[in-house]
């Protein structure tokens, strides 16, 4: 299986990476996905991908919770980087308006110009979106020189969102959310097909149950699996490879996993 979202390079993996891959690897992860947040991690994020080289690969990109006033000074990091080196997509970008609604135009346009960023080099784009799910939907329907794809990383939206998600050529992220007694996912996951679905964790956050509220890990991502194959009623060998075959379609271009 591939875990397509996790930032294992934060903080709380600080004291047993070693053994947190080691959990992965046993559960059958074997490759993840790492994105990234702005100019504070890109190189923690780069030193995890370098020690783990076979089994992660990095993101380059500004997370709209990182956009402010100055987000220019950011993306110029961004495109520094993006110049240096091959990266499997840009990401994660997108809008959030959970926390504060004061940035909304730096988001959009800051997410538009990754967009850019994304076209110009041919990877895919992975997309963070809270509060704000017609918003961004809106923008990838609006903007139709994109033509790169992506994933729309820890859907939560409902099935009309899912399936206009799908229609613009995005694979739905889902991750722990999707085993929470109340979140609404089962209804999407019955109703969209496998092959417009990846598996991620977005470690270390929103761990599924049975260890919801506690620090998420990439190994974590086999709960969303079988939870995924008990809506579906198909067996869990299918939802990993397909899921898997997904996954390694979005990133085919990018990096040879």
């Amino acid at each position: 299986m591939i875990d397509t979202h996790a930032h294992l390079y934060a903080k709380q993996f600080q004291n047993d990476t070693d053994a947190m891959m080691q959990r992965a690897f046993a559960a059958g992860i074997d490759t993840v996905f790492l994105p990234a947040i702005d100019s504070e991690t890109h190189e923690l994020m780069l030193a995890f991908e370098k020690k783990y080289p076979k089994n992660s690969h990095a993101m380059m990109g500004l997370h709209p919770c990182s956009v402010d006033a100055d987000y220019e000074k950011e993306l110029k990091i961004v495109e520094r980087y993006l110049a240096e080196r091959p990266f499997c997509a840009v990401g994660e970008i997108g809008i959030d308006l959970f926390w504060d609604k004061t940035f909304i135009e730096q988001q959009r346009k800051a997410f538009v110009k990754q967009m850019h960023y994304a076209e110009d080099l041919k990877i895919p784009i992975n997309i963070h979106t809270r509060e704000a799910m017609d918003i961004v939907l809106d923008i990838l329907a609006e903007n139709t020189w994109y033509t790169q794809g992506g994933i729309l990383h820890c859907f939560t939206g409902n099935v009309e969102q899912a399936q206009r998600t799908v229609d613009l050529g995005f694979y739905l992220g889902i991750g722990g959310v999707l085993t929470y007694k109340n979140s609404g996912l089962d209804a999407v996951v019955e109703k969209i097909a496998l092959k417009h679905l990846v598996l991620e964790t977005d470690s270390p956050y929103l761990a599924p149950v049975p260890f919801r509220g506690k620090r998420n890990e990439t190994s974590y991502v086999k709960y969303v699996a079988e939870k995924i194959a008990t809506i579906k009623e198909i067996n869990l060998d299918e939802v990993e490879r397909v899921t898997t075959s997904n996954a390694l379609d979005i990133y085919k271009t990018a990096v040879k996993v």
